[in-house]
């Protein structure tokens, strides 16, 4: 049966949707926890690569370029149990040859929001710093058939084996002098036939009671939230609707109620859509709430296709998560040039822009003239304003899967000086990393990329309460709702300058580097999950408008 171009690109887009169903956590394909601050004095670089099971244990790396530290020990903590159920902590050993590199094993034995607590003593004292993880098991290990057929072939052996001995036992091990033989056969056969049912039964409630633990694994497995998207027209206006399919909370379930959002660096919802296959459209939302399940967002002027729509939220737990879905923008009827679209409908923080295809041979419907010109490391790229921005990396150094990287992005304005960038959204950037066959989507913050809110939340939940979570103290999910939705209503309402002041709270955003004094840095700390091809998008803003840039990267 033939099956045309069109048709075999619609099916892979809804096999890539499925897939994504399976590992959206706050990332999907990416899951380390990068963070960059203090942990009171020292400055500190932290690297948490999580279990795929819980239990499980983490690996923790620290960096830092402090000297005279003593020690550093981490440990797990649990936002249900509070520091009540915290463990004691283990220590982090130097690793040897790497100056300022410390590593440890920390075990996570329970599901759902946790957090590693890193504590660094040494000559300027002790500090503290907390680096939420979200502990959830996302994938049930198989067992090589190999490996599965030789301890069938063992069990049997041994199985044969304590019949044998069962058998011998109550026969021949008990022969009186001049005993008919007969009687020996007998009892042989009978020791040797209970014996094989007794065993039977014991292998049958062996296999009941793993299959019980396995049922009970896959029941508290992470199980993604979906969303369906439909685009609309209302006042000749272009919206989405993104509605989140509720029937799939069958797992965390008091964590992970819709109606227990809360927002984080000032949005509920931070929505990335790039077109799917060429990567060189590029829009970040932030869609108002209707109702618990359901937000809607005006949509800029986008070219028509297929996108991929990623949306991150963090609940009143601190559990953050990605929900993904597929989205087509079909063309108007009207033809829209790039250079008359503007932003003009959507939120102040919204922002969306054009770049060349990651594929040459795929085209673009704009010309050169109207576009960012995707970077690479090194070369300097022209920013919508003239501006420019530069990955600091050298181009000629490869990067390597794995390891982890400080992504400097230099931006100096018109003339070639360094550029005064300003707050968006507290951050002094926001960076996005996906791989170019849409394995690996991250939303990136100077600071790393983990939720502030959950964060914030672990802090206070610790602060406030030592023991286990109270639900009863906690506000009913309509009052919870309303109350979050007029926090919302008077950020929106707050001019830049005094709603960054609480966003950024006591985070400390630098905009220069010492070494680096002729430039303005943006620095994303990340460590790329596998090899291949990647784009990166990062957001600044300067003189009160949004900046985009594009940067291609190959991972080896």
């Amino acid at each position: 049966m033939f099956v045309n171009f069109m048709t075999m690109k619609r099916i892979l887009l809804i096999l890539f949707t499925i897939s994504l169903s399976w590992v959206a956590i706050a990332h999907i394909g990416s899951p380390a926890v990068t963070f960059e601050g203090k942990a009171g004095n020292y400055a500190v670089l932290v690297l948490v690569t999580p279990p795929e099971v819980i239990p499980g244990t983490a690996t923790v790396d620290i960096y830092t370029n402090v000297s005279g530290i003593e020690s550093v020990v981490g440990k797990p903590v649990y936002w249900f149990a509070g520091d009540e159920g915290t463990p004691s902590a283990d220590e982090l050993v130097a690793v040897e040859g790497e100056p300022g590199h410390y590593r440890g094993l920390i075990w996570l034995m329970n599901s759902g929001t946790s957090g590693i607590d890193i504590e660094v003593k040494g000559e300027q004292g002790s500090g503290t710093v907390l680096v939420p993880v979200m502990a959830v098991s996302t994938a049930q290990n198989t067992m090589p058939p190999s490996l599965g057929w030789m301890l069938v072939g063992l069990c049997m052996l041994l199985v044969v084996l304590m019949i044998t001995i069962i058998s011998a036992s109550v026969s021949d091990g008990l022969v009186k002098a001049n005993e008919d033989t007969s009687k020996v056969k007998h009892k042989r056969w009978i020791g040797a036939s209970v014996s094989a049912i007794v065993l039977l039964l014991i292998l049958w409630g062996g296999k009941t009671w793993w299959d019980g633990l396995s049922l009970d694994y896959k029941q508290f497995m992470y199980k993604p939230l979906s969303a369906v998207s439909t685009v609309f027209s209302r006042g000749g206006q272009k919206n989405m609707e993104f509605k989140i399919d509720t029937t799939r909370l069958s797992s965390l379930y008091n964590t992970r109620r819709l109606s227990y959002i809360i927002p984080d660096h000032g949005k509920l919802m931070h929505m990335f859509m790039v077109r799917a296959g060429s990567m060189d459209v590029f829009a970040h939302l932030h869609p108002r709430r209707v109702d618990s399940a359901t937000f809607v967002t005006p949509l800029p002027a986008l070219l028509p296709g297929k996108y991929l729509v990623f949306a991150d939220i963090t609940r009143l737990s601190g559990f953050a998560e990605t929900i993904a879905d597929t989205i087509e923008i079909v063309e108007d009827k009207l033809p829209i040039a790039f250079a008359s679209m503007d932003s003009s409908s959507l939120n102040r923080d919204d922002t969306f822009f054009v770049t060349n295809p990651i594929n040459p041979s795929s085209g673009s419907s704009i010309t050169t003239d109207n576009i960012v010109v995707c970077g690479k490391p090194g070369v300097k790229t022209t920013l919508q304003d003239g501006s420019t921005a530069t990955w600091e990396h050298a181009p000629t150094t490869s990067l390597t899967s794995g390891k982890l990287y400080e992504l400097t992005f230099a931006i100096n304005d018109e003339q070639g000086k360094p550029a005064t960038l300003e707050p968006y959204l507290g951050m002094m950037g926001h960076a996005v990393v996906m791989k170019t066959d849409g394995s690996v989507y991250i939303h990136l913050h100077p600071v790393g990329n983990y939720s502030m809110a959950s964060q914030q939340t672990m802090i206070t939940r610790f602060e406030k309460e030592t023991g286990p979570v109270n639900w009863k103290a906690i506000m009913k999910s309509s009052a919870f709702m309303d109350s979050i939705d007029n926090v919302m209503t008077k950020l929106e309402a707050m001019p830049d300058e005094e709603r960054n002041k609480i966003l950024m709270g006591n985070m400390v955003h630098t905009q220069s580097d010492s070494t680096h004094s002729e430039h303005t840095l943006v620095k994303f700390p990340y460590a790329f999950p596998s090899s291949g091809n990647y784009r990166i998008w990062i957001q600044m803003k300067r003189n009160g408008k949004i900046l985009n840039s594009a940067f291609d990267a190959v991972v080896e």
